[in-house]
């Protein structure tokens, strides 16, 4: 993925909706999925605040917040390797590996995945959501439900050249069965450790990976007899590696990059 951060230990965003918007449009703005703000709070070293490239809000964020540990160390916000950090589904701890002073590489601790319908929401029956049938652009699927801290629709298929994903995931986004929306992923399995996936995401469309849908894909996986509980996924973007423990806590690791700063002269 690519976020929009602002330091608001010394910088204020007035509107994070409206600024969301412009910064995250790819014609008129940076072009970014998304705009994350890092404030400071009394509960962890840092707090993630997450806006969708359409304004709206999200609990959690996986790749977004291994950004946020990399900015937060390299910037000085956190001192040390391992980093709490606040969010709306509560606070996650990263680790970072380091090249000299720089974070190459971030893991999380994402949490317990939680399965019941009422925590995505989806209005279906029943403690959890497997291989539930579906319905997409009058094709049948089968969808897998997780939440991450936010809500996810993990489809198997056999070939990802079947899916058209500007029409499938915003379906599927739109889908009464989901009153807060959905991520939808769509996923080819190759081995049991090794799965490649399309991911659409709810007020971003087609983002080149998520982190937490990732998770969502691991956990489904393994739920569903599919995979291992230790998996690599190939996004569009790059890989992601991703450990269930049996703690039940997801771990999710990959690279994290800063590409350019400046200042921006538009609305905020």
């Amino acid at each position: 993925n690519d976020y929009v951060y602002v330091n608001c230990f010394d910088q204020t965003v007035r509107d994070p909706p409206a600024a969301a918007r412009a910064v995250s449009d790819r014609n008129t703005g940076i072009g970014a999925d998304g705009l994350i703000l890092i404030h400071p709070t009394t509960r962890a070293a840092v707090r993630m605040d997450k806006y969708n490239a359409e304004g709206s809000r999200a609990q959690m964020c996986g790749n977004g917040i291994r950004c946020v540990a990399k900015f937060a160390y390299e910037h000085g916000l956190a001192r040390e390797t391992t980093i709490p950090i606040e969010t709306d589904d509560g606070i996650k701890i990263a680790q970072c590996a380091l090249d000299g002073d720089r974070v190459t590489k971030v893991s999380i601790d994402m949490g317990q995945p939680r399965f019941a319908p009422e925590d995505l929401p989806v209005l279906l029956s029943g403690d959890e959501v497997n291989d539930a049938p579906i319905d997409i652009n009058d094709r049948p699927f089968k969808m897998t439900c997780v939440s991450m801290g936010n809500p996810h629709a993990v489809i198997f298929v056999e070939a990802l050249s079947d899916i058209s994903l500007a029409a499938d995931g915003a379906a599927m986004e739109q889908n009464p069965l989901f009153p807060e929306r959905v991520n939808t992923h769509f996923v080819e399995v190759h081995a049991r450790d090794r799965v490649t996936m399309l991911t659409w995401e709810r007020g971003s469309g087609r983002t080149l990976a998520c982190g937490t849908g990732a998770a969502a894909v691991c956990v489904a996986g393994a739920r569903t007899g599919r995979t291992d509980r230790r998996i690599t996924a190939s996004v569009e973007g790059g890989k992601l590696e991703l450990h269930w423990a049996d703690d039940n806590h997801m771990h999710l690791a990959g690279p994290a990059v800063e590409v350019f700063h400046g200042t921006w002269l538009g609305p905020s």
